[in-house]
């Protein structure tokens, strides 16, 4: 979900897929429209996961008030911080706001302080060679629910822009998904590419992400005008999403 509205959201919660990604990383979305988008999807049989900017306490605390219960960490090179950022103290350094906050509903959750890590899980992206490179001590952090790799920031911090499908990026990929299934950690994967979608859920991804709200009108609404209004807008190749 990157267009920021809570109609898409709801659209697509209801259209039979696993898992949707309310993204504010790549996304015009702020905290009141990640609210509504929340709100949207509320009750339909999907799990909403939101994505932040940025690995920060400070807006990780925010959308954990809003009630986001299930957060996809970028850009994260070490997961500590991660892991400390969505728990109360002593265990963390979430600001204590539950009062205010709907993911207690106003203090209608009994026990909320005591019981909110049980209903929080956090997914840490893997998008880097650095990354890479730790992925060992990465999954062997205690509170980590899941990994995410993110080919198209690994393909450019390897060297190779753009290329999500160049043979380094997909055996880095890989390796990540063999050592984080070997640690028993679920492991996921963004693949908007069939092909490499269905690669890396052969070689153990548990989930994956396959589309985008924005990409499928962009690309739905140019076959449209390639078949009715002769559009040469896809005459030039299309090398991510």
């Amino acid at each position: 979900m990157c267009s920021g509205s809570p109609l898409i959201a709801e659209l697509c919660a209801g259209s039979g897929l696993d898992w949707l990604l309310i993204d504010a990383e790549h996304s015009p979305n702020g905290l009141e429209s990640l609210l509504a988008q929340l709100q949207a999807v509320h009750g339909y049989p999907i799990l909403p996961v939101v994505r932040p900017p940025v690995l920060d306490p400070v807006i990780i605390k925010q959308y954990l008030d809003l009630g986001a219960q299930t957060l996809l960490i970028p850009m994260v090179d070490t997961a500590e911080l991660a892991v400390r950022s969505v728990h109360y103290p002593p265990r963390g350094i979430r600001g204590v706001g539950s009062a205010l906050a709907r993911a207690s509903r106003w203090n209608r959750v009994d026990d909320y302080l005591q019981t909110a890590a049980e209903r929080i899980s956090v997914i840490v992206q893997i998008e880097s060679a650095e990354a890479v490179a730790n992925i060992e001590s990465i999954v062997a952090v205690d509170g980590i629910a899941g990994v995410f790799l993110g080919p198209s920031d690994l393909a450019a911090s390897m060297g190779v822009l753009g290329q999500q499908d160049h043979p380094d990026v997909v055996a880095a990929v890989e390796r990540c998904i063999a050592v984080a299934s070997a640690a028993g950690v679920p492991v996921g994967v963004n693949a908007f590419a069939e092909a490499l979608a269905r690669r890396y859920l052969t070689a153990g991804a548990s989930f994956v992400l396959v589309g985008a709200d924005v990409a499928i009108l962009a690309r739905a609404s140019e076959g449209l005008a390639e078949r009715y209004a002769g559009n040469t807008l896809n005459e030039a190749p299309r090398s991510s999403y």
